[in-house]
């Protein structure tokens, strides 16, 4: 029985958000992205649709007065006409912005971040070094191994003279 009321709330949940979302005000249609739609964008100049789709009655008028001699409006006419097509021009489009100090501060953040928990850990997770991190204790390993002939063909010991007891150049 509980097996039949899970499985009959995840199917109605899946068939009722299948058209729509629901949140706490109702429900909320999505938007269909099938649809052409406008985007100001470098490499896509001209979308699909103008900035503007409902005109007001002025715009009306000027979209009117747009179909006879362009040298009878005026530069703001123009200007205004350009904006009903498009949201931004290509200068504003081209403008540096300051996203780059964001990423930075993000990018230092983290940095400083990662480096406080690095040096927490240096405190108070890690003991100390081992003693064979010592020179002496390197110093006798490394002459154990040539004493045992490690290597000594192509490994650690074919570097090592063992007549003159340097190592070879």
């Amino acid at each position: 029985m509980l097996a039949t009321r899970v499985f009959g709330l995840i199917g109605r949940r899946a068939i009722s958000t299948s058209a729509c979302v629901r949140s706490h005000a109702g429900v909320v249609k999505t938007e269909d992205y099938s649809l052409p739609s406008y985007v100001d964008r470098r490499d896509y100049p001209l979308p699909d649709v103008a900035h503007v789709r409902n005109l007001s009655s002025s715009q009306k008028a000027l979209k009117e007065k747009e179909k006879k001699a362009w040298n009878d409006l005026s530069n703001e006419e123009k200007i205004e006409l350009y904006h009903i097509k498009f949201n931004e021009t290509f200068a504003k489009m081209n403008k540096p912005t300051n996203e780059w100090k964001t990423i930075l501060g993000a990018a230092m953040f983290f940095i400083g971040f990662s480096a406080i928990i690095v040096m927490w850990e240096k405190r108070f997770v890690y003991g100390p070094i081992p003693h064979t991190f010592s020179e002496d204790w390197v110093a006798m390993q490394t002459q154990r191994m040539l004493d045992m002939k490690v290597g000594p063909i192509q490994g650690f010991s074919s570097n090592w003279d063992y007549d003159k007891k340097e190592w070879k150049k």
